[in-house]
């Protein structure tokens, strides 16, 4: 997604959400664009972030291969000062290893903003998926490989996170 014609093409074909990342960081104002024209709650920036020293992370592009040396914590903030309706965070560093999310991360950025923020990267265990609420202030957690591989089943994930009084749909 690149335009504001991309944004519009995907939203008539019944999509109720964008996902922005390469192209705001390249061009900041398109969150503010894309928020104006068609609505800050369809609006999603991906953040994908990698921890560069103790407590500070940078924005990675291209599959957490550039660093771009944008502040992670800044990024997000301005992401959401300038209309984006949620955040997607992707921690680089946790994606793929399933050792949990990056919590001190999410936390941080959760702090700095009033949008929805979505944990991503790490999830391994129905722990994980807890803690990403718990620890990680996190509103919704993201999964693949567990749930395409069939370590954890899905609906056995919602009883466990509803008898740990988080809120899920079942």
């Amino acid at each position: 997604i690149r335009e504001l014609s991309d944004i519009y093409n995907l939203l008539n074909v019944g999509c109720d959400k964008v996902s922005i990342n390469s192209a705001a960081i390249k061009r900041p104002i398109f969150i503010e664009e894309g928020a104006k024209r068609f609505g800050s709650q369809c609006i999603v920036v991906a953040i994908d972030a990698k921890e560069v020293s103790k407590g500070k992370w940078h924005i990675f592009t291209h599959g957490g291969r550039n660093d771009t040396g944008i502040d992670a914590l800044t990024w997000a903030k301005e992401t959401y000062e300038r209309g984006a309706g949620e955040l997607l965070v992707t921690s680089m560093d946790a994606d793929g290893t399933k050792a949990g999310f990056d919590n001190r991360l999410n936390k941080k950025i959760s702090e700095l903003v009033n949008i929805p923020v979505i944990a991503s990267g790490g999830a391994g265990t129905m722990q994980h998926m807890e803690e990403a609420f718990t620890v990680g202030n996190a509103d919704a957690a993201l999964a693949a490989s567990i749930f395409h591989f069939k370590e954890i089943d899905i609906m056995e994930l919602k009883k466990y996170l509803r008898a740990k009084d988080i809120p899920v749909r079942i």
